[in-house]
């Protein structure tokens, strides 16, 4: 009778020291996940930024394009005046409404 209890003692305290090493593991594991996330958070952020300022610079592009005269944007350069026009035309309605 002793010896079984003993027996089943050593099984779990084998299986105890099985899980205790897989949570080792797992927890290593999950360190090294969270910074391979940290990592790529950060390289998609700094692409974020990046495809911002490319696409920034695109407009800019075709706005000066449609400045000097090409064809293809003059549609730009009209909607680019436009909505600048609006501007102007909403401070001076401001303006008047402030009655300066």
């Amino acid at each position: 009778m002793l010896t079984d209890l003993e027996n089943n003692f050593l099984v779990l305290e084998k299986k105890i020291l099985v899980i205790r090493k897989n949570y080792q593991n797992l927890t290593e594991k999950y360190l090294e996940l969270a910074k391979e996330h940290e990592e790529m958070k950060q390289r998609y952020d700094e692409e974020k930024k990046k495809n911002q300022v490319l696409a920034e610079e695109q407009k800019n592009i075709k706005l000066y394009s449609a400045i000097s005269g090409n064809p293809a944007h003059n549609r730009l350069m009209k909607n680019h005046i436009n909505r600048l026009i609006k501007e102007v035309d909403h401070c001076i309605a401001e303006l008047q409404n402030t009655g300066l």
